[in-house]
């Protein structure tokens, strides 16, 4: 209980320095407007207790679509902490406290999933973006999971790499993501509603009680990088993003696969 009063303690702060500070940044741009975020989840992860292995190599390209699993809300902190790329997440979490705050730091594009006629509108808002060299982070799910299973994909999205004008094909680089240990032990079904967060969980009971468990580890991995050079259209993208994470999701749920470095 000490640990998580801390704990929370110590995110306050760095929110109260950062939330200031970073609306004059994000009127900059560029990378100067990442800088500030990118370190708030460092920092952050190293506070509530995450340790990330990564695995593979994000790409270098100047914008990529990165697709990931969805777990937590810890998946924020943890590719936070990883990439300096903006999220696409659906347009309610804008209305909460403190992930909405943690969103718009990082200048999410909020997308109404249940209202179809702006779905183009959606498309547009991301390949601008992109076109300004930002990458994203999109969570095709559409919803968290418990971790031990990758659900269905919304292909909807992926017609972001059909529109793409640029002068090459856009890059889409699946992620994977598994919380595998926790204080170095394997973290079974009994610990993953602990860490899953999804249903009707409510989000400040789930995340005192994260925090007053311990340390987790978290695996992310990051698959070879796609275009629609080799794939038939969008559906097919998304099958195939689905089809890499849902098998590095099984085995590392398993215990197979070697924890290789810190991030």
């Amino acid at each position: 209980m000490v640990r998580a009063g801390l704990s929370a303690i110590a995110l306050a702060m760095c929110l109260m320095v950062i939330i200031p500070i970073q609306p004059f940044l994000s009127l900059a741009g560029g990378k100067i407007a990442e800088f500030l975020p990118y370190w708030f989840f460092r920092i952050g992860n190293r506070i509530i207790g995450v340790k990330i292995v990564s695995r593979g190599i994000p790409s270098r390209d100047k914008s990529v679509l990165y697709v990931s699993n969805h777990i937590s809300w810890l998946d924020i902190f943890v590719l936070g902490g990883l990439l300096g790329s903006s999220f696409v997440a659906r347009a309610d979490l804008a209305e909460w406290r403190l992930f909405g705050w943690l969103s718009k730091l990082r200048r999410t594009i909020f997308i109404d999933r249940e209202n179809r006629a702006r779905s183009s509108a959606h498309l547009e808002q991301m390949i601008e973006r992109l076109d300004r060299g930002d990458s994203l982070i999109l969570f095709p799910e559409g919803t968290s999971s418990d971790g031990a299973r990758v659900l269905p994909f919304k292909s909807s999205l992926f017609a972001v790499a059909e529109r793409w004008q640029g002068a090459k094909p856009l890059t889409v680089q699946p992620i994977s993501i598994a919380y595998t240990r926790i204080n170095n032990m394997p973290l079974n079904r009994h610990f993953r509603p602990y860490v899953g967060w999804y249903g009707d969980m409510e989000l400040g009971p789930h995340l005192w009680e994260f925090m007053t468990m311990g340390r987790l580890t978290a695996v992310v991995t990051f698959h070879e990088p796609v275009t629609l050079e080799t794939m038939k259209g969008r559906k097919d993208m998304s099958a195939h993003c689905h089809g890499e994470i849902a098998r590095e999701l099984e085995k590392l749920n398993a215990g197979y696969g070697l924890e290789e470095k810190a991030a």
